[in-house]
């Protein structure tokens, strides 16, 4: 009987509940209060993973965020060292989600479109 979800997607959803769980109580650092953990892809051999990041200010600049995760890498890792059951953790490569502002921007331009039809 086939599995429904691969190795790579069990781990990467671990591996999102763990990281947004150390980003909220473990780290210091305030720039990464208004983080938000979106996705997590891991390679086929699980030695890189993408974590994909929001910010609950869609407006916001994503930069000092995302060197403040790139700072955090190596913590964030020994940490999931400890919580996962794998023997090498992989690397964190840290990649930010648009999606939410470009939702943002389409929601914006379907109002200004209902309203001009509507005058």
């Amino acid at each position: 009987m086939p599995r429904e979800f691969s190795r790579n997607q069990r781990l990467g959803a671990q591996m999102q509940r763990s990281l947004s769980e150390l980003l909220r109580f473990e780290t210091k650092d305030p720039s990464l209060a208004d983080v938000s953990l979106t996705a997590v892809e891991l390679t086929k051999d699980l030695s890189v993973a993408k974590v994909y990041f929001s910010l609950l200010d869609p407006d916001a600049d994503p930069a000092p965020v995302l060197e403040g995760l790139k700072r955090a890498s190596g913590f964030l890792r020994s940490k999931l060292g400890s919580v996962l059951m794998v023997r090498h953790v992989p690397e964190l490569r840290f990649v930010h989600d648009d999606s939410i502002a470009h939702a943002a921007a389409i929601s914006r331009l379907i109002d200004d479109a209902n309203d001009a039809s509507r005058k």
